[in-house]
């Protein structure tokens, strides 16, 4: 990413505020597409409209998708739809049609898409548009090679070079048969090693990792990785060839999705920028403070109800910060884990109860490592005559420590099961939870404690 000095912003201001549009192409010459995306961010909107409108088709297109989403859509909102199917949407793949077109209105959809001329293009947009946004089909673009399996190497390549005029990059040559479905890939150094006469279907690779379009997003991103692909075919539920998606694609939507879970997460209830309005960022934040504030009161009510127990010692009260934090320190590490696994593939789901009882293990080795150091700090610092208190803080750390182990791993994989993002239990939910049970168990075993000793 290139860095623009505050000197070379102040010159581009005034090259605008001049108007001089040759020495601004002379600028914008220089840059990527990347990098032009980056520079909009330190300029406000009428200065990048003034430079986008200087921009060439083909790059004004890379432009637009490299932009946040919001200056995306700060930028189309003020052009007409015909502007936008003429400059943009003709000179993008169809994947990056449908990724544009998906942030409009649906009035300014099918305004955009009348104003498209090649008939063939707004066709494959449209179907794409059908497909869900998070699954295969709505990743996947349809500009690619295919050949026949019985086409000779000559007819092979004739084909080949016809189809290649309309593409930036070529991947892979995918290989179908007479109903279109999807058979093989073309290596590229068949065409130079094997005779002309050689039929495709006789020098292809069969069998090519593909996936269907319903496939969620996630599991085209483990496949992905797996295999070490840089694009992998899309078919049907009969195997017939519908597209193709690249891992730029891919890379794109894990960066995405790890935003949304990192978010989720920190307890915003929804995607947030830095540059979002006072009331945007208020909204996503208060639910889970809102949330949080109930779960304080909770603990309040709780201290209430063993306030005897409370004022027979009230050495109690010093460790309530320490049962809190290490419950909800606990419960975090596990649900990270377990979202983890979840989300690279190395936890299945069906192994739930053995990833349980691991994290029950794990809960029983370092419960007794902390309880006993606590316990031994307790007893020098405190002496014989807190003994109750001392023993109290201890076991209840003990069960502490194995109630938010067991707890942090069901959670995400109950959320797994329901088919809600388990990233939700690696956020303030954990920690709100743990707060409040581990306020119960310290208040219970210190009362029967206190009492019996």
């Amino acid at each position: 990413m290139k860095e623009f000095s505050e000197e070379y912003l102040d010159n581009l201001r005034s090259i605008i505020q001049r108007g001089d549009t040759e020495k601004a192409r002379e600028e914008l010459a220089t840059l990527h597409p990347a990098d032009i995306a980056e520079l909009y961010q330190d300029l406000d909107l009428a200065e990048a409209e003034f430079l986008y409108k200087l921009l060439d088709s083909e790059v004004a297109a890379d432009v637009l998708m490299e932009l946040d989403e919001d200056d995306r859509r700060k930028l189309l909102e003020g052009m007409p739809a015909e502007e936008i199917a003429k400059q943009f949407i003709d000179h993008l793949d169809t994947d990056d049609a449908v990724d544009i077109i998906q942030e409009l209105d649906e009035d300014d959809r099918d305004e955009i898409l009348s104003h498209i001329d090649d008939v063939e293009q707004a066709g494959d947009i449209i179907d794409l548009l059908k497909y869900d946004e998070d699954t295969a089909g709505g990743l996947m673009g349809t500009e690619m090679i295919v050949v026949n399996e019985n086409w000779s190497m000559p007819e092979c390549i004739k084909q080949m070079r016809m189809q290649a005029e309309d593409l930036d990059e070529i991947y892979y040559v995918y290989v179908v048969d007479n109903d279109y479905r999807l058979r093989g890939i073309l290596p590229l150094k068949k065409l130079i090693t094997d005779p002309s006469v050689s039929k495709i279907k006789n020098v292809m690779e069969p069998d090519p990792v593909a996936v269907k379009a319903d496939t969620p997003i996630d599991d085209v991103a483990l496949d992905f990785e797996k295999y070490d692909l840089v694009a992998m075919p899309v078919v049907d539920s009969i195997g017939r060839l519908l597209g193709r998606i690249t891992v730029d694609d891919v890379m794109d939507q894990v960066r995405e999705t790890a935003e949304r879970d990192y978010q989720l997460a920190s307890g915003l209830s929804s995607d947030v920028e830095t540059d979002d309005t006072i009331f945007t960022q208020t909204k996503a934040r208060l639910p889970w403070l809102l949330i949080g504030m109930v779960g304080g009161l909770g603990n309040s009510l709780i201290l209430g109800n063993f306030e005897s127990g409370i004022q027979a010692d009230p050495t109690l009260a010093l460790f309530i910060p320490l049962i809190g934090g290490t419950g909800g320190n606990v419960g975090t590490q596990s649900s990270a884990i377990v979202v983890q696994g979840l989300a690279n593939g190395s936890l299945d789901i069906k192994n739930s109860a053995r990833q349980l009882f691991k994290e029950l293990g794990v809960g029983l080795i370092n419960g007794c490592i902390i309880s006993m150091l606590v316990f031994a700090y307790n007893f020098f610092k405190l002496g014989a005559g807190h003994m109750a208190t001392t023993l109290a803080v201890s076991l209840s750390l003990m069960a502490v420590v194995l109630f938010a182990s067991v707890f942090g791993t069901f959670v995400p994989l109950t959320l797994e099961r329901l088919k809600i993002d388990p990233a939700l239990a690696t956020g303030p939910f954990i920690s709100i939870t743990n707060d409040i049970i581990g306020m119960v168990i310290y208040m219970a075993i210190s009362s029967a404690l206190l009492c019996s000793l």
